[in-house]
This record gives structure tokens, C-alpha cells and sequence, in this order.
């Protein structure tokens, strides 16, 4: 099937497309057409001097923790980490990564749970899909939040403008409501008949675009994800 299937257009940023390919190749064998194209591009912002007294830091993404040790040195800090995969980028840039549930509600409670956090150091892109400070403060927990990368959007590439103005079949992962709006929006004349992944129901919702199949990811992450897209294979195995 998968040899003459549908093609996977991948839409995060660079690295993060390249490494979902991989995942998605061990997953489902080789041999499958892939376009990366990706609609948004991390761009690392200055941020102005810290305090002096700075206590543990909050981290929500991976690039929120490449954008921080480009700046300051992680000298064997706690960093509070959504998940597994921003926990591994935080071990590695040197920070004691606590790895948190995969969610940023369930984060506030992981943080709140330690019962010894006092301050905490927010760093976050300019667009954020929940904003964990108010969750934290309100639980006694000084937040320091700031911009320290900005995401912004590209324009499609021109394989992607080409998969989409055919009717070809086209898997589609989308991973935040901000990315699913900008896809809808680059592609808003496709003819492209496009199988949705999701990682939640918000993210759905802000794809406007029709679909013929939708799958919503059962956890907010990459296996998650993949289980999805199986289940969009199957259905067009099926159909």
C-alpha cells in the first residue's frame, strides 16, 4: 500500500520535521513519499538580565530550552519539562531535567506536587497555545515569563504548493492550533485530499480546511501521533 499511498507532509519547523520522518519511518517501513515544508521558523529572541536570585526553570518546549541556554548556561539547574522529549533536550543543554506528564495542566500539578518550588523562571515563545503562569502563581509560585524565541511563519514550499494543488492523498500530522491555522491558510486553494492527525480537539477545530479523515491523538505526543496516522492508513486501506 504504502508504496503507490498518500504522502506525509510534515509542517513543524526543520528539525522537528526531520526527526518526526524518522519516527514516522521506523513506525510505518521506508518507502513512503514525504514533503517537508515546514510553516513555521524558530527565531531566538534577546531577553533582558535575570534576577539575581533566580530559583528552578519552567520549561514547555524544546525550543524554549535551546532559546534559554543560547544565553545563559544551564550550570546544573532544575528545569521543570512538559515531557520526555523537552526533558532529553534540557539533560542534554545541562540542565537536572524533571520529566513532567506530556501536558502543560498536568505540569502545574507535577510542579505544584514538589511542594519545595518557590520561584520559577518562565521562558517562552511569542505564541503560546496555554499560558502556565497564571496556574503557577496562583499556587504561591513566583513566575518570572518572558519571550526569549519567536516562531514565525514561512511560506510553503513550492513541492508543497505542488503535492496540494492535485488531488492527491496527503497525511497531514498537525501538532498545535497555531500551526493547524497557518496550514489551512497556506494551503486554503488545495484540491489536496488531506487525512488529519491532531494532537487535541483545538487543534482540529483550527484547521478549516475540509478533510476526508480526522484522527485526534489519545496523548499530546509524537506516539500519539503515529497512532493516529495509523488509524487514518487503515481507514483508507479500508476505503
Amino acid at each position: 500500500m504504502h508504496k503507490t499511498g498518500p504522502t506525509l507532509l510534515l509542517t513543524r519547523p526543520e528539525a522537528q520535521s526531520q526527526r518526526f520522518a524518522q519516527q514516522f519511518e521506523r513506525r510505518f517501513g521506508s518507502g513512503w513519499p514525504v514533503v517537508i515544508s515546514p510553516l513555521i521558523e524558530i527565531r531566538l529572541l534577546p531577553f533582558d538580565p535575570l534576577p539575581e536570585e533566580t530559583g528552578d526553570l519552567v520549561f514547555t518546549s524544546e525550543n524554549a530550552v535551546l532559546a534559554f541556554a543560547e544565553q545563559c548556561p544551564a550550570e546544573g539547574r532544575r528545569a521543570w519539562c512538559v515531557g520526555s522529549r523537552t526533558a532529553e533536550v534540557a539533560g542534554a543543554a545541562g540542565f537536572v531535567a524533571m520529566n513532567g506528564p506530556g501536558d502543560v495542566i498536568g505540569l502545574i500539578d507535577f510542579i505544584k506536587g514538589d511542594g519545595g518550588v518557590r520561584k520559577l523562571l518562565y521562558p517562552h515563545g511569542r505564541h503560546r497555545t496555554l499560558d502556565i503562569a497564571p496556574g503557577l502563581v496562583s499556587a504561591g509560585i513566583e513566575t518570572v515569563s518572558f519571550i526569549a524565541y519567536e516562531q514565525a511563519e514561512v511560506a510553503p514550499t513550492d513541492d508543497a504548493v505542488l503535492l496540494t494543488s492535485t488531488d492527491a492523498p496527503v497525511l497531514l500530522p498537525l501538532f498545535s492550533p497555531r500551526s493547524a491555522g497557518l496550514a489551512a491558510r497556506a494551503f486554503g486553494d488545495a484540491r489536496a485530499r488531506f487525512s488529519v492527525a491532531a494532537l487535541s480537539t483545538a487543534v482540529a477545530e483550527a484547521f478549516t480546511r475540509p478533510s476526508e479523515r480526522l484522527a485526534i491523538a489519545g496523548r499530546p505526543d509524537a506516539e500519539a501521533m503515529l497512532t493516529a496516522l495509523a488509524q487514518l492508513i487503515d481507514a483508507a486501506d479500508m476505503g
